[in-house]
């Protein structure tokens, strides 16, 4: 079959979340894991996923009885709320079979936003147009699921990454400062490194105890660590998480997100005031490095 080179597809898709909580479910390694799939049993592996300037995502896409498919991606433009385009190459069986570049436009407020995608797809093996549309109108309805059960947290810390990476992943201080004003935890083991876990009790102030169980996946020293947020030691699972931290003007701005399992488990969280604890919890991160 004569490959069809070229082709400019467009995708569009609105929002019921605030543009920046879009945007992060758009980039992030641990939201990108969640909304990635195009279809129920089809399974996607990330091996490797960093997403800054001149950052690589490598994953391999398996479809129920047909050869696994490499893709190999590079991010060439952030710009936060605005605008990102990476690159795309396909393969299969060893072969390229198509090279994209992919930019998408971001545009909203802090109630509603919307996404625009252009795919400037060149086929090599075969036409490739006809998997690309199906392949990305499925991804961003996922992603519009899972941008709508994102919750995301950011606070500016006025100290250098280091200092603020250090205090999080330090198996000494995180527990001391991990949680809401008024909160204590109270640690069976931790293991603060990529394939790790902390496993604790999260202690509220009139003594009732929530069980807690993280477990640690990619970590990229000083710039990002995902994890799974489990209700208890082995649980069911509470969220797919991660944490970034961006050097900003001599100090920090760390984003905490977390993809939570289930619609309800999203409501329930805004309706117990999550966002307003967990920017307490950054809070306490801040003061424990005596920059609040």
């Amino acid at each position: 079959m004569t490959a069809a080179p070229f082709a400019t597809l467009s995708f569009e898709r609105s929002v019921a979340a605030p543009i920046g909580t879009l945007y992060q479910a758009w980039i992030a390694p641990a939201a990108r894991a969640v909304w990635a799939p195009p279809a129920p049993g089809v399974t996607v592996e990330f091996l490797e996923s960093d997403a800054r300037i001149g950052g690589r995502e490598v994953s391999i896409c398996r479809f129920p009885g047909t050869p696994d498919v490499h893709v190999e991606a590079g991010w060439l433009q952030l710009v936060p709320d605005s605008v990102t385009v990476n690159y795309e190459v396909v393969s299969s069986k060893g072969a390229i079979d198509s090279v994209a570049l992919v930019t998408a436009q971001f545009s909203g407020d802090a109630k509603a936003s919307k996404v625009a995608v252009t795919v400037q797809l060149s086929s090599q093996a075969q036409d490739m147009a006809a998997g690309y549309t199906q392949g990305f109108d499925a991804g961003i309805a996922n992603l519009t699921g899972v941008a709508e059960r994102t919750m995301i947290l950011q606070r500016v810390i006025k100290a250098p990454v280091s200092v603020v990476w250090g205090a999080w992943m330090n198996p000494e201080t995180l527990p001391k400062w991990w949680g809401p004003d008024g909160f204590s935890c109270k640690t069976s083991r931790i293991d603060l490194r990529q394939g790790g876990e902390w496993v604790f009790d999260m202690i509220a102030p009139d003594g009732t105890v929530f069980p807690n169980h993280h477990r640690y996946g990619q970590v990229i020293p000083e710039v990002r660590l995902d994890y799974a947020l489990l209700w208890g030691e082995n649980g069911p699972k509470h969220a797919d998480a991660w944490a970034s931290f961006s050097e900003e003007g001599g100090a920090t701005r760390v984003t905490l997100g977390m993809v939570m399992a289930t619609a309800k488990e999203y409501q329930d969280a805004k309706g117990f005031g999550a966002e307003a604890l967990g920017l307490q919890t950054l809070g306490k991160l801040a003061r424990s490095i005596g920059a609040d």
